[in-house]
């Protein structure tokens, strides 16, 4: 499942959301793997955040842009004219859905709109790996694992605009860009754990939050059970898609990322790996009643990718916690940013 190095050197990759969480970890593998990078995004929306922290802005051509602006997406990828495109940006919470329904439908339906409309007509491009979500699937709470060919759906607005997002992947791959000659794949990763998250919303950024600073960590609904992974395990699976892709369009379509099916868990279990590996820390399960409707139940399919892409789960969750927490401690102690993420890296390479 190795990396090619000699793939990536010198390849033109455009990036939008460089500036999020599993946007700057991308930037900074694929800097290291020799690839020439303009990432497209909003500013950081965290304090701290991995970007400025790791210094992401001076290992590629930092463009800050909307992309609910299609004029100004659509002059970037003509400057840049990429080999490949990689589409993270997005409103990524989906909590944050709730209280903004409409900026969540036009970021994740009209701004993925906005990046394939932009790659019509330029010759450069060979490949566009548009992320989504684990979310994308009618959820029935059913207790087997999702497939790439299960139904669609969405509850709350942020699933909905993502399944929504996969329908206008595959039409304008059916519409337009199979036929110029761009093999464009949808990729459906699981719940990503790592250092450098500082996000709303998020489980191990909260616990750290909480224990750094002291406080009882609040959770809300312990026994929810979602696909935990590294987050090197899914980028490693848009690269390997993407080096595929470049030589066998036939091989576009979706594709879901997450652990093996032993290794989903519920939010507990991760919660009490990160303490036993943090040392300390309080915590108050909730009674899962916070009024918000989230699922229950979540687990992927990984047969496909690891049949047609010879991609395979290689941090469990265990080591995946144990090196997130020390990731966190280590940069809290003054480690180098920057540093940590590229040694996280060359050890994950060093699996593949």
């Amino acid at each position: 499942m190795g990396i090619n190095t000699k793939f990536w050197r010198g390849k033109r990759v455009c990036l939008t959301g460089h500036t999020g969480f599993k946007g700057s970890w991308l930037t900074i593998w694929l800097n290291k793997l020799g690839a020439d990078v303009t990432g497209v995004s909003l500013p950081p929306e965290t304090m701290p955040n991995l970007f400025t922290l790791a210094k992401v802005a001076g290992l590629c051509r930092n463009q800050i842009c909307d992309i609910r602006d299609i004029k100004a997406v659509a002059s970037i990828i003509q400057a840049t004219q990429p080999d490949i495109v990689f589409h993270l940006a997005a409103q990524p919470l989906v909590r944050v859905s709730y209280r903004q329904p409409v900026e969540t439908f036009s970021t994740n339906v009209m701004g993925t709109v906005h990046v394939l409309d932009s790659m019509r007509g330029v010759e450069s491009t060979r490949v566009a790996v548009m992320i989504t979500t684990d979310k994308v699937y009618r959820n029935n709470e059913w207790p087997w694992p999702y497939r790439e060919n299960d139904a669609l759906g969405g509850h709350d607005p942020y699933s909905a605009s993502k399944a929504a997002s996969e329908i206008v992947i595959a039409s304008y791959r059916d519409a337009f860009l199979s036929a110029q000659g761009v093999a464009v794949a949808s990729a459906r990763a699981g719940n990503v754990i790592g250092g450098g998250d500082w996000g709303e919303d998020r489980l191990i950024p909260d616990a750290v939050r909480a224990w750094q600073a002291g406080q009882i960590l609040q959770i809300r609904r312990p026994n929810a059970i979602r696909p935990w992974q590294h987050v090197l395990e899914p980028l490693a699976g848009y690269l390997k898609l993407a080096e595929k892709l470049w030589s066998n369009q036939e091989l576009a379509s979706a594709y879901n990322f997450g652990p093996h099916t032993n290794e989903i868990s519920t939010v507990r279990d991760v919660i009490e790996l990160a303490r036993n590996s943090y040392g300390s820390g309080q915590v108050n399960y909730g009674d899962e009643k916070d009024g918000l409707h989230e699922a229950g139940r979540l687990a992927l399919e990984i047969s496909k990718a690891r049949a047609m892409l010879n991609v395979n789960p290689t941090w469990g969750l265990a080591e995946t916690i144990k090196r997130t927490m020390s990731w966190y401690r280590s940069q809290h102690q003054g480690s180098d940013t920057l540093a940590l993420c590229l040694a996280e890296i060359d050890d994950f390479e060093a699996t593949l």
